[in-house]
């Protein structure tokens, strides 16, 4: 019996050797596509990258799992290692096993999770799907413009019915969208611009590429030569075993996906006089977050001073339109530099004028102390390495560290006029759903549910609390949970010498201070960490609640 076919394109070839295994195969390409099709349309982005950390955080998981760790005589704990899992793919750099414990394979497996985890990749993934629907989109409004030109040639008011069906077909995933039939424009001029949209994605999809690359390679280089020309940097990557272009790439990749793993259990600390290593990483911590936007907007601006294209001014003066979260407008993106760098210069200076004759930053000359606590303000925002002992740090400036890690990467001073709406205020755009509207109203705000969290953690870990106060504090306990949060990595760690009951056998470890929860409190602290990857999606939650 010969199978059906799904549709035009799935045409069974009768008259091929093999009719049947033909026509399977092209009902299932056809069935395939429009499936994907489907899923691109209507599923949630959120829905997706939660279904994409989730799948990469056990995927993960099962490879570390199967590869043996450095030493036999110590084996982590499949949670120790979900955890390591989820905090590489989630880019948040929380430890309950210390670094040195992988192999040079599991290394490279945590390198690959962070890569494809941070979040420069997975907007480029997103903008891929981006430019995948447009040019459905675009297909579709063709087929529908041919039909109707055969159907109306010679209707007048052809122009207008072709451009309601357009609309229609250009807000699928938008139902509610209304069209305005004082912004009617012929089916010519519509295609244009949907095709000059399209190609203006698909350019910026070739410089966020390009981007991505570049400042990896360079930044991979410019680490190996600087390991090959320091001795003393070189010397500390012998003593611990490992492999010179494994720990290059390893931290790289780290730094620019703001994840802030090091190969070392001491973290940068090791290397806290190495000022020129520093000085290669302090840009990848920007380029890779905080000002990613602006660096890219100034790229594809340069780009077009030296190579006009329509594609570049489409981009730089229709950035909304784009729908590309980190192509921000030229005012946001200047601003947005002046307060990442008015950040980093506050917290410069509370760190300077607090712990400068520290035993925090003894040993150091000035100029290294300069590089080395410029270094620490920068990593604040998001990135988590460091080159000092936190839990050494005077308590105010933990205090401004905790504000910097809750505070998103692209929050900025942006003064706007009356009735004036700032980027990203979807307000007025488009009506909403009864259901949609009660999600947003039990929506609860970034900060009440860092304060859940919290609770639970509290909750969790109350036996602790109670036993060992000095060590489980809710200072630390905060720390902990809101640089999960952030995706940061900052922790105050452990130590032995703080028990007012000291346990034999105690060690001091080079992990976070999650290595010593109990694994409840580890399993909150793995939500707390997939919540903060995701919570672009939840910035205008609590909206719902009125203070006065």
């Amino acid at each position: 019996m010969n199978l059906p076919c799904l549709g035009k394109e799935a045409v069974c070839l009768c008259s091929a050797p093999w009719p049947k295994l033909v026509c399977i195969c092209r009902s299932f390409c056809f069935l395939f596509s429009h499936i994907y099709r489907f899923l691109l349309l209507r599923i949630n982005s959120f829905c997706i990258q939660v279904f994409y950390f989730v799948f990469l955080s056990f995927l993960g998981f099962w490879v570390l799992k199967d590869l043996r760790p450095r030493t036999n005589s110590f084996r982590p704990r499949d949670l120790d290692l979900f955890f390591t899992s989820v905090s590489a793919a989630t880019v948040s750099s929380m430890s309950t096993v210390e670094m040195e414990v992988f192999s040079n394979s599991q290394l490279v497996v945590m390198t690959i999770l962070m890569f494809i985890g941070g979040e420069v990749f997975t907007s480029l993934v997103g903008l891929n799907f981006t430019k995948t629907k447009l040019w459905w989109l675009i297909k579709t409004k063709e087929k529908v413009a041919s039909v109707n030109s055969n159907l109306y040639p010679s209707n007048p008011t052809n122009d207008i019915v072709d451009h309601i069906e357009l609309g229609e077909i250009t807000n699928l995933d938008r139902p509610n969208s209304q069209v305005d039939p004082h912004l009617y424009r012929s089916r010519d001029e519509s295609l244009d611009l949907d095709h000059l949209k399209y190609c203006s994605v698909r350019f910026l999809c070739f410089v966020v590429l390009g981007y991505l690359i570049g400042v990896h390679v360079l930044g991979v280089a410019m680490v190996v030569l600087y390991m090959k020309r320091v001795s003393s940097a070189r010397d500390v990557l012998k003593t611990k075993g490992l492999k010179m272009m494994t720990f290059s790439v390893f931290t790289i990749v780290s730094t620019f996906a703001s994840c802030g793993f090091v190969p070392t259990n001491e973290n940068m600390i090791v290397f806290s006089k190495n000022s020129g290593l520093l000085l290669i990483l302090i840009p990848q911590v920007l380029l890779g977050n905080t000002l990613f936007p602006s660096t890219l907007r100034f790229t594809i601006w340069l780009m077009g001073k030296f190579w006009v294209k329509a594609e570049m001014m489409y981009l730089l003066s229709r950035t909304s339109e784009v729908g590309y979260k980190h192509l921000l407008p030229s005012l946001y993106s200047s601003l947005l530099v002046v307060t990442v760098l008015g950040f980093i210069g506050v917290q410069f200076v509370i760190f300077c004028s607090m712990q400068w004759d520290s035993e925090l930053l003894s040993g150091l000359s000035s100029y290294e102390k300069i590089t080395g606590v410029l270094f620490q303000c920068v990593n604040t925002r998001y990135t988590g390495e460091t080159i000092v002992d936190l839990s050494q740090v005077a308590p105010a400036i933990l205090v401004v560290f905790v504000v910097m890690m809750y505070l998103p990467p692209y929050t900025s001073f942006l003064p706007a006029k009356e009735d004036e709406r700032l980027p990203g205020n979807r307000e007025g755009k488009e009506p909403k759903k009864n259901y949609k509207l009660l999600l947003e109203n039990l929506k609860f705000s970034q900060l009440s549910y860092v304060a859940i969290f919290i609770v639970m953690v509290c909750i969790t870990e109350r036996k602790k609390v109670k036993e060992d106060p000095l060590n489980f504090n809710v200072l630390n306990i905060v720390v902990e949970v809101i640089s999960a949060y952030g995706n940061v990595g900052f922790t105050m760690g452990y130590s032995c010498e703080l028990q007012l009951r000291p346990v034999e056998g105690c060690e001091d470890k080079w992990y976070g201070f999650s290595g010593k929860w109990s694994d409840q409190g580890k399993i909150i602290l793995i939500v707390v960490m997939i919540f903060g990857r995701l919570k672009k999606f939840n910035m205008k939650g609590g909206r719902a609640w009125i203070l006065l």
